[in-house]
């Protein structure tokens, strides 16, 4: 059987290291990953191998060759352009054409069994064979579900937190059959999982799971990079190391000069003819390249250190990665996290931080202090998106400097040229960083149409006319002292999980975009915008029968932004109203959970003693809005997400209502009632908008407040829904207590258990174990649903180390029951 290895991926996630060399010739334990892969497969027959190559291909062509040395023959299949990891293969398919063929990473670190995977594949007759491992967090990689004969019943690539239902991953390695080569076109991108493998599952193809013991990691950060190197060192992986073992744990290669007054703490490993003089102390996961020197007084410690590289007397290096022909100089130190490139110079008694990345061929000055990263701009972090954008305690996490990265970064996945929308909301916070936003934005080439302080529907709705994206920046709903940088694209909708990741990985890599002299952006600040968004809602949203219906409506703005936009609405509404806390408050530029409930206490009072037909109460910037009855009672968030459903469904009669899978099953029988019916989404508020678009849907909201009107817009709008709320109150002539009073009580719990990232996957997979024959529903998480209807939703969080579960019965005891039997669950499996 022949082997292909692919080594044609760039390994952007690991730059300033793959600046200047291909991903599979990186070292681990100073031997390439690609040279332990091929190992692997000689060590079980597969000699005749067949690599593809792209980024750098010549570097891998000449440092592997034909593979004599090695004992294996090697050959190439060079890609123009990247073809997917199917088509990859594809480009590969004459030297394959004949028989079975096992294809594997060229940047993946493991000891499987091949030759028990072989045979696994042979056995079982498959087409394909899917090599899987378990893994803690399975975030990055694509899970998969087999069953008890290991078929592959589901795939699911790159799920969020909310879509994982496993911790069983594709490693990337599969044994095929050459009929596979019919369902990949030549000379396209096509990959095996998110094209491919659907297909043949269509089509009822035997694709088989084979669930591998051993070792697997996958070499695709920096962190695990160096867990990589400390994995080999503790002896976790079954791979071969140059050299002598000449105390526990510490290896020395072939030439190396060790000091005897070196300190040396294993388990590490010293490079051929590498000099490491007296005074020296190398603590434990240190990897020293070839022809390395180390000089007296210098400290290592969990440091790797690629050949050629000088290390001056006195220097320090902690958890660092040091690129090859660098040059440390006398006391240097280089903190935790840190990469230095290829070809670089650190001056004498300079300090170069943690995390801080400084690409090949640069000077670090002595005596220099570096918390930015040296490369064209500045530095970035590794995970930026969490519920509501991009959040932080202003000028502690948020900082100015932060605020221009990341709109350099936005811009640069923009074209030249482009118009970005900006807003903020009322707090002095995001007045100061949207102007820091905006200059980014400009020296990006990018035309800037300022909004000022607007509520967030409004600029949403700005944005989509006629600009690529927007940014608003606003204070963390409940968390005074906290921002978020939201992102929008170009229909006003918060930024996709698509365009999260897009973002994300141009600023990790730092290579923002800066506009020539004659390419700055343009600012301009739109008038009539409030006028604007007002006609709009009104020529959209069905006003008939409010003039004629006398209604008494008090709103409280809640002192944000809510109010600019009310004056001209409600005017042209044609309704007795009563607006309190109209005025802006610079001090509260958002709420507490309790001056909010204290807030709408005071509504329902002045509700009740003016006899009104209602009150409604905005956040502070307009997106969400809270209901009291005619007789001053709070209707709480997730019971005025069933009014108003009932209200819109009965007037529609038909259509599709989007609801987050959270919310209580009476809403199917309130839409059932009425003839509409429920589509359940994730609770990413980007998933309601995308059904929120579909031309069917009438209605939407998440029990949290939110509301989506999609004759008007697919996005939350506290103003839209409050127009609409006056319309249906007005035509049915019925108030909010009765509509309230004829729909079923609901009984959902919910509960927060910590749960360590690392077992996030083992808990999820343990949940559809202990699920057995019961439906289980995976939209978002995973919702085990009994035979009597009570159901019970698991669901990690994507940004804490939480899981939430909400169940629902009959009655509260039956669902606090159900609650705590998989509570008890997801206990067991975090321990």
């Amino acid at each position: 059987m022949k082997a292909v290895v692919m080594a044609g991926g760039e390994g952007t996630r690991l730059r300033p290291m793959t600046s200047s060399m291909p991903k599979p010739l990186l070292p681990v334990a100073n031997r390439p990953i690609m040279e332990h892969v091929l190992r692997l497969l000689k060590r079980h027959g597969l000699t005749e191998t067949v690599v593809t190559v792209q980024f750098l291909a010549s570097l891998v062509k000449n440092y592997f060759g034909d593979g004599e040395e090695l004992g294996m023959e090697l050959t190439y299949a060079h890609e123009e352009k990247p073809l997917g990891t199917a088509g990859s293969v594809k480009n590969a398919e004459e030297a394959l054409k004949d028989d079975a063929f096992l294809v594997i990473s060229g940047d993946a670190l493991t000891d499987f069994d091949l030759t028990d995977l072989i045979a696994f594949h042979k056995e079982k007759g498959a087409l394909v064979t899917v090599c899987l491992t378990r893994v803690p967090n399975p975030l990055e990689f694509g899970i998969t579900i087999v069953n008890e004969e290991g078929r592959v019943e589901r795939f699911l690539e790159k799920p969020t937190w909310g879509q994982v239902f496993s911790d069983t991953v594709n490693t990337g390695i599969y044994v095929m059959e050459p009929e596979v080569f019919d369902y990949v076109q030549p000379d396209t991108s096509v990959d095996w999982s998110g094209d491919v493998f659907p297909q043949l599952m269509k089509e009822g193809k035997p694709i088989y799971g084979y669930v591998a013991e051993g070792y697997w990691e996958d070499v695709g950060t920096h962190e695990s990079y160096v867990k990589a190197q400390a994995d080999v060192l503790e002896g976790k992986v079954d791979v071969e190391l140059d050299g002598f073992e000449i105390s526990p744990g510490v290896w020395v290669a072939e030439g190396a000069e060790v000091h005897p007054d070196a300190v040396l703490r294993g388990p590490l490993y010293i490079g051929d003819y590498a000099k490491v003089e007296a005074d020296v102390e190398i603590r434990e996961h240190t990897v020293i390249g070839s022809n390395v020197v180390v000089k007296s007084g210098a400290f290592l410690h969990k440091a790797v250190v690629h050949d050629n590289v000088y290390i001056g007397p006195h220097s320090n290096l902690r958890g660092c990665v040091i690129g090859k022909n660098t040059d440390i100089m006398r006391a240097a130190r280089i903190e935790d996290g840190a990469v230095i490139g290829d070809e670089c110079l650190v001056g004498e008694e300079s300090i170069v931080q943690g995390n801080v990345r400084v690409y090949p061929f640069k000077t670090i000055e002595a005596g220099a202090f570096v918390n930015t990263s040296v490369i064209w701009e500045s530095r970035g972090q590794a995970h930026l998106f969490g519920a509501r954008g991009v959040s932080g305690i202003l000028n502690v996490e948020i900082t100015p400097e932060l605020a221009v990265r990341l709109a350099g970064a936005y811009a640069t996945t923009l074209k030249k040229g482009a118009t970005v929308t900006t807003a903020r909301d009322h707090s002095r916070g995001a007045r100061a960083l949207k102007r820091a936003v905006i200059s980014a934005l400009q020296a990006s080439a990018i035309d800037v149409r300022d909004l000022e302080n607007v509520p967030l529907p409004v600029a949403r709705q700005q944005t989509a006319r006629g600009s690529a994206g927007g940014i608003m920046i606003r204070t963390t709903p409940g968390v005074p002292d906290s921002v978020d940088i939201m992102f929008f694209d170009e229909r006003g909708a918060d930024l996709s999980q698509g365009g999260q990741r897009k973002l994300d990985r141009v600023y990790a890599r730092q290579e923002y975009r800066r506009a020539f002299p004659g390419e700055i952006g343009d600012l301009s600040f739109p008038s009539s915008v409030f006028d604007q968004y007002t006609g709009a809602l009104l020529r959209s949203v069905d006003t008939s029968g409010i003039a004629e219906a006398g209604l008494k409506v008090v709103v409280d703005a809640s002192n944000g932004s809510a109010g600019l936009v009310l004056p001209s609405l409600l005017g042209r509404l044609g309704v007795d109203s009563l607006t309190i806390n109209p005025g802006l408050d610079e001090s509260r530029p958002t709420e507490s959970a309790d001056s909010r409930r204290a807030g709408l206490v005071r509504l329902g009072e002045i509700v009740a003693s003016a006899r009104a037909a209602f009150g409604v109460r905005f956040d502070t910037v307009g997106e969400r809005l809270s209901l009291v009855d005619e007789r001053g009672r709070i209707i709480e968030d997730d019971r005025a997400l069933l009014v108003m459903l009932d209200l819109v469904a009965a007037e529609r009669r038909s259509g599709r209502v989007a609801l987050p899978v959270t919310t209580t099953r009476i809403a199917e029988q309130v839409a059932a009632y009425h003839g509409t019916q429920v589509d359940w989404t994730t609770t990413s508020p980007d998933d309601l908008t995308r059904v929120g678009r579909e031309e069917s849907t009438i209605f939407g909201g998440d029990g949290l407040g939110g509301f989506i009107v999609p004759e008007f817009s697919s996005v939350f709008d506290g103003t839209a829904a409050f127009v609409r709320l006056i319309g249906l109150v007005a035509r049915t002539q019925l108030t909010l207590s009765q509509i309230d009073a004829r729909i079923p009580r609901a009984h959902v719990l919910r509960r927060d258990l910590a749960t360590p990232w690392a077992v996030k996957g083992l808990v999820m997979r343990r949940v559809v174990e202990a699920a057995g024959d019961r439906h289980v529903d995976t939209t978002d998480g995973v919702r085990v649903v009994e035979a009597d209807g009570r159901w019970v939703l698991v669901l990690p969080d994507p940004a804490e180390a939480v899981t939430h579960l909400w169940a629902e019965g009959p009655d509260d005891e039956s669902a606090q029951a159900l609650l705590d039997e998989w509570a008890a669950v997801v206990d067991s499996a975090g321990r």
